[in-house]
């Protein structure tokens, strides 16, 4: 774990609630897709955790959603201003076990921290399988740059207003076979995934934190070996430790 200063170079919107944001620093605490950092807001005594999109040098993205008073400050920064985070936090995704098809499945706002676990993926010469799933056309980001890095593509919409009708459970259904699953969405779908999926896995779980990096205890979990904090431990358990 860092903590370091972050130059904001561009702040934009992805869809009318998400954003993406571009930022320089030192990046060397970042191993591993699925870590997270925790930003600094000013005013607020908690940091903000946010997933890494992905990172290359000295940049890092990072694509989060406005759901409060902190986010919501966050999408009215501007380019040039200093922003303090902690860097290299979470276990995040082993890339080893992959096998070459892997299937990533991402629902919302847990499709960024698939990107760079793809980007990576690609490199290694594997041929993920992406599935995506929103609420409707209007929230999905993110195919584009998918199938940009060489994976196939799947975009499944709730409503049908764009790709396939249905949810990521269908697009599972759908995409053949597969050597193992890698997945970040909200818990309802986690546990959707985790029900549906043939082989082992890796699932990237949302809590709400108090420090970040396993001081506090506060977003501790049980697990078949244990209890586990998800901002240390985790984010990202195997499918075969997860207690439902």
């Amino acid at each position: 774990m860092k903590e370091n200063l972050f130059v904001l170079r561009e702040n934009v919107p992805l869809t009318g609630s998400v954003w993406q944001m571009d930022l320089e620093g030192d990046t060397s605490a970042i191993t591993a897709p699925g870590q997270f950092v925790n930003l600094r807001l000013e005013g607020k005594f908690l940091r903000r955790p946010i997933s890494v999109c992905d990172v290359e040098g000295d940049r890092l993205r990072l694509v989060y959603k406005v759901v409060g008073e902190g986010t919501r400050a966050m999408s009215g920064y501007e380019p040039g201003k200093s922003l303090d985070l902690l860097t290299g936090l979470g276990n995040g995704y082993d890339l080893a076990p992959a096998g070459d098809r892997p299937l990533l499945v991402g629902g919302g706002v847990g499709v960024p921290p698939l990107y760079l676990l793809c980007r990576r993926l690609v490199q290694q010469g594997r041929r993920p399988h992406v599935v995506l799933g929103f609420p409707s056309l209007e929230e999905a980001f993110y195919q584009r740059e998918f199938l940009d890095l060489g994976a196939t593509v799947d975009l499944w919409t709730q409503d049908g207003s764009n790709g396939q009708k249905g949810l990521v459970t269908d697009g599972m259904k759908a995409a053949g076979e597969y050597t193992y699953v890698y997945t970040c969405g909200p818990e309802p779908m986690l546990k959707a995934v985790w029900q549906l999926s043939e082989t082992s896995g890796q699932f990237s779980f949302e809590e709400r934190m108090g420090c970040g990096f396993g001081a506090c205890m506060g977003c501790s979990c049980k697990t078949k070996y244990g209890s586990k904090r998800i901002c240390k431990d985790g984010p990202v358990l195997v499918k075969e430790e997860i207690l439902w």
